[in-house]
């Protein structure tokens, strides 16, 4: 036996303890007071209220996986011991998730970081407000759920109940967690410093696509997140509550901590398959529209989640109380409606919604699915008032085809490419595809003249800090995709999908944090050094209906 056997030995048995799925039990006592449990324990529980598992395989597959179910019981109690039962069972995840994403957001930004608190404090007291005069209208019970779940997160995490003001709650890094998307838009609005914003001009976030199987055979459905490589910690979430609702199971990627995917790639009990990307808004006009009597959109995509058994029921769920902020296309499938080998449905099939502060436009576009084959979304509207309105021309008129609908370089590679889709390995190449120093439809006007932005998966940390770009977004930054998400007609049915963690490769390298030219100035805590992931395919160990019926 060599002697580094028994090292070897030892390794593969703390990796196989560390990937061993936890257990958490919420209890409630007769007095309506909430304690947990953990492990063999639960057998002390004599009123569970919602068990939550953890299976940390983020090593080994670059994702943890985490199921939530609820029991029968009052909707607050089930809101408040879900999210108690995530937040003490993910606690060390979303400790480094937070360091790598949320300490020293305002370090340097502290009057806009007063604006921004005094904006969400408002919002915050406001829907309370609503919450607190509309106690039987389904939608204000939905954004009680959220926030009390949200609460229940906060306290799993702090290891305490304590009673907070509401000023407490939005400052809480894990409630400025939930508003990385919204707050995008806000850092505009509130004048967070240029160099610190999220987003630069002509910044993607996120590829996705929609493509029909020869013959109608299946249907896949496809997103990739394109974000900062800080935020890598990932989680596959379930999440199953005893509602009489749609959706009642969410099956999610997420990130530990956020109740709301963010990326967004979400599939439904009621057979709807969510996703979005990042459209954006140019338009100094509309900022006033951004006003806090309004909800925020990583609660509205969950509400319209649980609500809607339609694309166009989920489009006028979201589209109520527009926010303004985290401006997106939606992309929305109802695979109830699709019957392998069949023609495809002339209308319900893909719904799309594009928002903008004061402005929400959707449409039922199954008919021209049906005719094209395939629906690309990449951070360019799709619909001409949107374009105008987000004032996407002028950058079409400074710095060409780049900003276009139909000529932009992802545009192009969707259309030249889409037809070699027929199965789930020919869609993950495609929606992992990035080949920027040799492909024609990378090249740019830039000093080198491509760019590793210009692709289905970005790497624009592969650019050269040297280089010469005529706007910010082609060159070198902490910006990246950094995983893919994809399911069909048939893993829909119990709401499975394929992941694959870290940015693409091959032919790119590795992502390594160890060689990375972003190695020293961003925060990678808890995250593997290497992201040479193959793809997973989970199965849940929870019970899964689809029959959006089935728990009323």
């Amino acid at each position: 036996m060599s002697p580094t056997t028994p090292l070897l030995l030892l390794l593969l048995l703390a990796a196989a303890v560390g990937a061993r799925q936890r257990v958490v039990t919420v209890c409630v006592d007769h007095n309506q007071k909430f304690f947990t449990l953990e492990g063999d324990s639960v057998a002390n529980c004599a009123n569970p209220a919602a068990t939550a598992k953890l299976s940390n395989k983020i090593n080994e597959t670059g994702w943890g996986f985490l199921e939530v179910e609820t029991e029968d019981l009052p909707s607050h109690v089930q809101a408040y011991a879900a999210g108690l039962a995530e937040g003490q069972l993910t606690r060390s995840l979303i400790f480094d998730h937070l360091r790598n994403t949320v300490d020293g957001y305002c370090d340097g930004a502290e009057a806009y970081c007063q604006r921004l608190g005094l904006f969400m404090l408002k919002n915050y007291e406001w829907m309370q407000t609503q919450i607190s005069a509309h106690p039987n209208d389904v939608y204000w019970q939905q954004v009680n759920f959220t926030m009390t779940q949200l609460q229940g997160v906060i306290d799993g995490y702090e290891q305490r109940k304590t009673v907070r003001t509401p000023n407490d709650i939005v400052i809480h890094p894990i409630y400025m967690l939930q508003m990385s998307g919204d707050f995008e838009d806000l850092e505009t609005k509130l004048q967070r410093p240029t160099l610190l914003r999220k987003r630069v001009l002509g910044s993607g976030h996120c590829s996705a696509l929609v493509k029909a199987a020869p013959d109608n055979s299946d249907l896949f459905f496809s997103h990739v997140t394109w974000t900062s490589y800080g935020s890598m910690l990932r989680l596959q979430k379930l999440y199953k509550f005893k509602q009489c609702v749609p959706g009642y199971i969410n099956v999610f990627s997420g990130y530990p901590g956020a109740l709301a995917s963010d990326d967004d790639f979400v599939l439904t009990s009621a057979g709807l398959a969510v996703t979005e990307t990042t459209i954006g808004n140019y338009n100094k006009e509309l900022f006033p529209l951004m006003k806090p009597t309004a909800v925020f959109t990583w609660v509205r995509s969950q509400i319209a989640n649980r609500l809607a058994d339609t694309g166009r029921k989920w489009a006028l769920i979201f589209k109520k109380y527009n926010s303004g902020t985290y401006n997106n296309q939606w992309t929305i499938v109802d695979y109830k409606l699709f019957k392998p080998g069949q023609p495809l449905p002339q209308e319900g099939l893909l719904y799309v919604l594009e928002q903008l502060p004061g402005f929400v436009e959707h449409a039922d576009l199954s008919t021209f699915f049906e005719g094209q084959g395939y629906w690309p979304s990449y951070n360019i509207p799709y619909f001409a008032t949107v374009f105008n309105k987000s004032a996407s021309w002028p950058n079409v008129e400074r710095y060409g085809d780049w900003f276009t609908y139909d000529k932009s370089p992802r545009a192009l590679i969707f259309r030249r490419d889409q037809h070699t889709v027929t199965d789930m390995d020919s869609l993950q190449k495609l929606m992992r595809y990035n080949d920027f120093k040799n492909d024609p439809l990378s090249r740019c006007n830039c000093t080198p003249p491509y760019s590793g932005e210009n692709a289905i998966s970005c790497r624009s940390e592969l650019n050269p800090k040297d280089g010469k770009y005529p706007f910010a977004s082609l060159g070198f930054r902490d910006h990246g995709a950094t995983d893919m998400k994809a399911t069909n007609s048939q893993m829909m049915k119990t709401l499975k999908f394929r992941g694959v963690s870290g940015p693409t490769y091959d032919p790119l390298p590795v992502f390594d944090w160890r060689t990375s030219a972003l190695k020293d100035t961003v925060h990678h805590f808890g995250h593997p050094n290497e992201w040479r992931f193959s793809p997973v395919v989970h199965t849940w160990s929870t019970e899964i209906n689809t029959d959006s019926d089935a728990f009323c």
